[in-house]
């Protein structure tokens, strides 16, 4: 297989940075807010399930760090394809939560674009670009 190019790695690694960031905020958001607080801006379902609302939040915050700190180190970088996969997971859930539970599609967007971006970075470094652990 031919080398990858320069920027496909440039564009996987902006897309990694941008989306780290916001599964950061996310999840920091989730970790840190009072379920209270969380359930007046619209999250409803944490005043029911708090326990699910604090480990989805624990889910993005570890997702956002294993998109770029094991590529940056590269100290086993595969696991930014498997962290960008499972976050993947973690946006198809919610897509559906919305769609199913919910029954609605007022707040799928944001599911469906971080999901689509994530899936790209897991095929993009698992596949295309992958990044060279540390000898």
């Amino acid at each position: 297989m031919a080398s990858p190019s320069k920027g496909l790695h440039i564009g996987l690694w902006v897309l990694q940075v941008l989306l780290g960031l916001a599964f950061l905020g996310a999840g920091f958001m989730k970790l840190s807010t009072p379920i209270d607080e969380l359930t007046k801006a619209g999250m409803t379902w944490a005043g029911d399930m708090p326990g699910l609302a604090r480990f989805i939040g624990l889910s993005e915050f570890a997702g956002g760090l294993g998109l770029i700190l094991p590529s940056a180190t590269r100290i086993l970088p595969k696991l930014t394809w498997i962290a960008a996969a499972l976050l993947t997971l973690v946006m198809v859930l919610a897509f559906g939560y919305h769609v199913f539970i919910e029954g609605s599609f007022d707040h799928v967007g944001g599911s469906v674009v971080l999901g689509l971006l994530s899936a790209a970075v897991a095929v993009g470094r698992f596949k295309y670009a992958p990044i060279s652990p540390r000898s």
